[in-house]
């Protein structure tokens, strides 16, 4: 194998049907998740993989099907362990890495998770060349997303970030850069994740990990939460990479376009249209979608807030299409957070805005970062006294 071939293993797609298959919500997708599913495992003969499917996931083990598939990872191991064999015996390192990538490479594809780990550390062990250490190291990540492992993921990413900066070339770090916006959106961290994103807009090639559209579609869904509005227009709507793909995402092109240019109305129809057909739908995303929506509502509450000294109820439930009773229960809920720096006047049904000192946030800052400081210190002495 090439350095510089990345093989599209495992196939990152299935653990997406799978999830789709075992959330009830999803019902009038599970047919098409099943078929994709059962086609993906058939394609790479996946049998650990499939027969670790419970009856929770829709699907119905076929035992004839496990037992062919069985037979020929069985033949195809023998055959990998016959040339590892033969390169130790009789050729140098270098033959002898590239067998155990190939093993390595097969363990992955059939989704034997400890097995390909286990194969891929040994591999990466033995291989002399930086660019197939990396590679190697990103194929651990890739398990790790696959088998949805945050531990497998976070140590092969730090692992990997260490071997870039020992001279990883220019296609290799900007595919970290997305392995690692992936995991921190993952994680909830959409502004770090957003930023990488946005940063190998312009130069992905990472598809074994992600396509490309839904690349520039989570690159526009965290961005859209995390960027200042002045950034929106010349980061993501002036953006070629993201101009040529929203046509064929009109909800992100509605949310983000709304957004900008405060329709608001709009802006929370394309928002609620998101979550349905977008967020939940996610493996990825699913988890965080109450966060995401809720962030957001806040992100536009606070965008028109900032235009105004004093507005009435019924104008913002007119500006985003709501009545006046859910807006102030929502302005209620974020104002007590402190998510919202206004008041509402029931009285005359009235917000007022209050815009937090700059002077009054430092001086509360270092009172309690001097709490913080004093406690030590006292605690401190105890033990030294």
């Amino acid at each position: 194998m090439a350095d510089d071939t990345v093989l599209p293993i495992p196939n990152l797609s299935l653990p997406q049907h799978l999830f789709t298959l075992i959330n009830p919500s999803l019902g009038h997708l599970h047919d098409v998740a099943r078929k994709s599913l059962l086609e993906g495992i058939k394609a790479d003969n996946m049998a650990p993989y499939y027969r670790a499917l419970t009856s929770s996931s829709g699907i119905d083990v076929d035992p004839a099907l496990l037992e062919s598939m069985e037979k020929a990872n069985e033949e195809q191991l023998k055959k990998l362990d016959e040339r590892l064999a033969e390169a130790q015996k009789t050729e140098g390192e270098s033959e002898i890495s590239d067998a155990l990538k190939a093993r390595a490479n097969h363990l992955t594809r059939i989704g034997d998770k400890d097995a390909a780990v286990a194969a891929q550390r040994l591999a990466l062990e033995k291989t002399p060349g930086l660019g197939s250490r990396i590679d190697i190291t990103l194929t651990l990540i890739r398990i790790g997303f696959f088998f949805g492992d945050n531990t497998l993921i976070t140590e092969n990413l730090a692992g990997a970030e260490k071997l870039i900066e020992e001279g990883g070339d220019w296609d290799r770090r900007n595919r970290l850069k997305v392995y690692r916006g992936l995991h921190a959106v993952s994680i909830r961290q959409f502004k770090l994740g957003g930023e990488l994103l946005l940063d190998a807009l312009s130069t992905f090639t990472a598809t074994e990990l992600i396509s490309y559209n839904d690349f520039v579609a989570l690159a526009v869904i965290s961005n859209t939460l995390t960027l200042p509005r002045v950034d929106l227009k010349k980061k993501l709507i002036a953006s070629p990479e993201v101009i040529s793909v929203l046509p064929e995402l009109p909800v992100l092109e509605d949310l983000l376009r709304n957004l900008y240019d405060c329709h608001y109305a709009k802006f929370f129809v394309a928002l609620a249209t998101l979550e349905q057909t977008y967020l939940l739908p996610s493996r990825l995303l699913s988890p965080h979608t109450r966060y995401y929506v809720r962030e957001m509502r806040i992100l536009a509450y606070a965008q028109l807030l900032e235009s105004y000294r004093s507005v009435t109820l019924e104008s913002l439930g007119g500006a985003f299409g709501v009545s006046v009773d859910y807006i102030d229960r929502e302005l209620s809920r974020f104002i007590a957070n402190g998510r919202l720096h206004c008041t509402i006047d029931k009285v005359h049904g009235i917000v007022e805005t209050t815009r937090p000192s700059i002077k009054t946030a430092q001086y509360e800052k270092v009172v309690k970062q001097g709490d913080v400081l004093l406690n030590s210190l006292q605690r401190l002495s105890k033990v030294l006294y």
